[in-house]
């Protein structure tokens, strides 16, 4: 594909899910600047990040550190000034990797990675909690009933700003099955006076944005199907 199509397809797919935002936050009756649009590029190459930023997105999130941290500073060296997310499972043995390169962790599930992070911090670094409020098996995040220690030991870290709490929820065919995941979610936040909640990917941010989601996720339905 040309950079001029790149671009051309890039642009489409940012402004149609923007259009889907907004029209979501309407429904909601909350003001379309209140949510956050994190491009996950994993699997994307430098040329479609650069296309997004072009485009005028400024926050992208990636899954993996080995894949992340080459393609981040390729990003920054091609003029792309943007916050960076880490969304994916972060092991703690990782954790002084993820501290440098990223800006927001979103993953941050047990005391140890928190400590982890803590101490491997070169300054103050945002993060969330994950929390598996679905109780999946094979899905990473701490238990609901997990969050208050959690919560408190964030807090208590020098080097972390705790902001807010993340999930993913189950994969569904109607992303109306997953409302009360999204419910629960800013329950637990509102529990705890935590104002970001990072939830809803491409099927299902719409519905995350009407139960309160101040960060959505979105790859595919930016970029297209994912290139590696």
């Amino acid at each position: 594909m040309s950079a001029v199509a790149l671009q051309q397809d890039v642009e489409a797919g940012v402004e149609r899910v923007r259009e889907r935002m907004t029209r979501a936050c309407q429904r909601a009756g909350r003001d379309p600047d209140s949510v956050t649009l994190v491009a996950v590029s994993k699997g994307q190459p430098v040329e479609a990040i650069r296309a997004a930023y072009a485009g005028g997105l400024r926050h992208f999130g990636e899954n993996r550190i080995q894949e992340a941290v080459p393609k981040i500073e390729a990003a920054r060296n091609a003029g792309v000034e943007a916050t960076w997310h880490l969304v994916g499972h972060l092991q703690s043995n990782k954790a002084k990797v993820a501290a440098s390169a990223f800006d927001v962790i979103h993953s941050a599930d047990s005391a140890k990675l928190l400590a982890r992070l803590d101490g491997a911090a070169p300054a103050p670094r945002d993060v969330l909690l994950q929390v598996n409020v679905a109780a999946e098996p094979q899905k990473q995040g701490a238990a609901p009933d997990a969050v208050e220690t959690l919560v408190e030991a964030a807090r208590e870290a020098a080097n972390l700003r705790l902001r807010g709490l993340m999930t993913i929820a189950p994969m569904a065919t109607d992303p109306e099955d997953v409302r009360p995941v999204f419910r629960d979610l800013r329950e637990l936040a509102e529990r705890f006076s935590l104002e970001e909640l990072s939830m809803g990917m491409t099927d299902d941010f719409e519905v995350a944005i009407e139960e309160g989601a101040t960060l959505v996720r979105v790859g595919r339905a930016i970029f297209g199907e994912r290139t590696t």
